[in-house]
């Protein structure tokens, strides 16, 4: 499976890099490398429960919006490079920590190299359900590789306005395969499995509301619970924190609470039933993990 690396064309970058010889769109070659693998309480109640999620966060990104919240690390900074053994381990650790689920975000330029890793590690005992935590933007053909290896998919829907994409994350064509990518995790996944409160199998989607932009916000809302129904959960998120000066005026501002009360509201004007909020001050820095090398 390591030969996907040779022309790579995991992502819609469609790149074409050898990245056993140079990085590509990403930033990575095709070796790991991941900048931490620790407990993390600030998911979804159902992802984080009360122990915690066991975040493996990988470094690099094939879509590199211009606020993102990891910004440093999807840039290319930090991290430590691993074996498939070795990620292996970093998830077995994770387990004996008692992590209710191994998380694995920004994972997309590494895909063949995680399922080779689960696979591993499940044959050494891992037990606990694997999370694709992921932007969104992503080729149907490679989430549909996971199948098997992947049981929750924890994914962003950031864009119905390809002006917006192209904008923020220069990618105008994030909308056609957000949807294509998000039906292949829909067709994985299709029920929701919880138990005791933790979700084992399913589709989390996460829309994350930026500083005026409330009409997109609810377009992208609209669209999934017209297409999805119930078969899915939506987590609206004011988390918004803008951790860097912008050219853009309204990225220097977190989201207003009119804002995201206008939000939750027309979601359950539209009948929204199966969704998370946030409450309280979630546009901090602080809910921002360090990428200081923890757990590797």
């Amino acid at each position: 499976m390591t030969d996907l690396y040779k022309r790579c064309s995991l992502c819609p970058r469609e790149c074409k890099v050898n990245r056993n010889t140079n990085a590509g769109f990403c930033g990575e070659s095709a070796v790991i490398n991941v900048t931490r693998a620790a407990l993390h309480m600030w998911e979804e109640p159902c992802i984080s429960g009360s122990v915690g999620s066991g975040t493996v966060f990988f470094r690099g990104c094939s879509l590199k919006c211009i606020y993102c919240q990891n910004y440093s690390i999807a840039h290319n900074k930090g991290g430590k490079y691993l074996t498939t053994e070795d990620l292996a381990k970093a998830f077995l650790n994770l387990q004996e920590k008692g992590a209710h689920n191994i998380n694995l975000v920004t994972p997309t330029h590494f895909v063949p190299h995680i399922i080779e890793g689960v696979k591993m590690a499940k044959e050494q005992g891992l037990s606990i359900p694997v999370v694709y935590n992921t932007s969104g933007y992503e080729k149907r053909e490679t989430i549909a590789l996971l199948n098997g290896t992947v049981d929750v998919f924890l994914t962003d829907f950031k864009y119905i306005k390809k002006e917006t994409a192209k904008k923020y994350s220069a990618a105008e064509n994030y909308i056609d395969y957000a949807k294509e990518a998000l039906a292949e995790m829909v067709k994985i996944a299709p029920i929701p499995l919880f138990e005791k409160g933790l979700m084992k199998k399913g589709v989390i989607v996460r829309v994350l509301l930026l500083p005026d932009h409330l009409i997109e916000t609810k377009m992208i809302v609209k669209y999934l619970y017209d297409t999805y129904g119930d078969s899915i959960y939506i987590s609206l998120m004011n988390q918004y924190t803008p951790i860097r000066k912008h050219n853009y005026e309204n990225l220097n501002r977190t989201v207003t609470d009119y804002e995201y009360k206008s939000l939750i509201n027309y979601a359950l004007h539209l009948g929204v039933k199966n969704a998370f909020i946030q409450q309280g001050e979630t546009a901090k820095e602080s809910f921002i993990p360090s990428f200081d090398l923890t757990g590797i």
